[in-house]
């Protein structure tokens, strides 16, 4: 479960760059939602998604995960608990460390680190398994460098990353944005089935209003930093695209109206 209470967070606090992103969030997810998230440039999804990662520090407000509060503790920390995938495919992985090198750094997130041998043998035989199932062909592949794939190659062993040790979130920050529409709909299928097999509670940053309505079981909308807009169950599945923009802009109205009074 995640449960943000009231995040606030300006950065160049005092400067003439000041810009306050995170304006008093609230959101709770419950165990094993998967919950898209929409919203303009600035709106502050990528900020939100930091810090639950803990790549920054709210300024205020508390921050929870399954209970705990997270709120200063930094990302290393959470690492155990929260998985997250990059919008950028060469972004999560090394592309100088082969796939299985990468799989096993990913196999001990979060857990102490030795030096004993990077991928032992058990190890290998749990990679090629998982990796049969992209049904890529990466299985045979383990000792290719990871700058070799394609970008939605790249994006489908960072989901399995994700998912190879045990995590309470799956962060998804635009991870198919740079994708060609083919390649984004295979890596949308291999999220929806390692999300679901897996148990994972899950955010999903997106700019896609079609994949916003089409995965998860939730969408959520941000305009400056705030929460305007959440749609689930049968209301959300009676909304289409051009419902969804409808929504958007009249709800994105309401708030600045709203901001207007208070300045007023």
């Amino acid at each position: 479960m995640i449960r943000a209470d009231n995040l606030f967070k300006t950065f160049n606090r005092g400067t003439p760059l000041e810009n306050p992103v995170l304006r008093g969030l609230s959101l709770t997810l419950e165990n094993g939602q998967f919950v898209t998230v929409i919203g303009s440039n600035g709106a502050g999804k990528s900020t939100f998604l930091n810090a639950i990662s803990g790549d920054i520090t709210p300024d205020s407000g508390r921050l929870f995960i399954d209970g705990a509060d997270v709120t200063r503790l930094n990302a290393w920390q959470r690492a155990g608990s929260v998985a997250r995938v990059f919008q950028d495919p060469l972004a999560g992985t090394c592309e100088g460390l082969t796939i299985e090198e990468n799989l096993a750094l990913a196999l001990q997130r979060g857990q102490r680190r030795g030096l004993g041998r990077a991928v032992r043998p058990s190890d290998r035989a749990l990679f090629r398994d998982r990796l049969a199932t992209l049904k890529l062909g990466l299985e045979n592949r383990l000792g290719d460098r990871m700058g070799l794939l394609s970008g939605g190659q790249r994006q489908a062993v960072s989901l399995l990353m994700a998912s190879l040790q045990p995590s309470k979130v799956l962060l998804l920050d635009e991870h198919t944005a740079a994708l060609d529409p083919k390649t984004a709909s295979f890596v949308m299928a291999l999220t929806d089935t390692i999300v679901r097999e897996n148990g994972l509670t899950a955010l999903m940053v997106t700019h896609s209003m079609r994949q916003a309505l089409d995965h998860g079981d939730r969408t959520v909308m941000l305009h400056q930093g705030r929460v305007v807009l959440d749609v689930a169950g049968e209301e959300r599945a009676r909304l289409d695209v051009p419902d969804l923009l409808h929504l958007f802009e009249r709800t994105r109205g309401e708030q600045l109206d709203d901001d207007a009074l208070l300045l007023g």
